[in-house]
């Protein structure tokens, strides 16, 4: 399945956390909130269960480096980007869009656990095209041509 790509992020005792997920999707409208399921191995796990907020970074096609610099183990994972701090998490100034979110609950089910984000504020940019990620690759789908339903 095609998905968008988010860089989801938060911040605890003073040091920034963060991960590329693709199981993030809203919740409801009233009141506004989305879920973000995150795996228990992740690096981002552990701190999310403690922190009080955390952002839904959702990436454009200007992003993919920062897509690829976060997936890399060891690595000082905001050091491509240009990441601000904002309400108390990092945000990507360049993502498409950003939503910061105060931790509503959480919920353990298999190997993830499912971060429930109450919305706090958002941020948009009109400019710019999904980061998407399908079989293995980020792609754009932006140019993909609309195709007949066969009845």
């Amino acid at each position: 399945m095609a998905a968008t790509v988010y860089a989801v992020t938060t911040t605890l005792d003073g040091q920034n956390y963060g991960i590329i997920a693709t199981a993030v999707s809203s919740l409801s409208f009233d009141p506004p909130s989305l879920l973000a399921c995150i795996n228990r191995d992740a690096s981002l796990h552990d701190p999310l269960t403690k922190a009080e907020r955390f952002c839904i970074n959702i990436l454009g096609l200007s992003n993919r480096d920062v897509a690829e610099h976060f997936v890399s183990p060891d690595l000082d994972r905001f050091a491509v980007g240009d990441w601000k701090e904002h309400q108390g998490v990092p945000i990507l100034q360049s993502a498409q869009s950003s939503l910061i979110c105060t931790v509503a609950d959480r919920h353990a089910f298999g190997t993830h656990t499912i971060f429930i984000g109450a919305l706090i504020e958002a941020s948009h940019r009109e400019d710019a095209t999904p980061l998407t990620y399908f079989d293995r690759n980020y792609i754009d789908i932006s140019a993909a041509p609309e195709r007949q339903r066969s009845a």
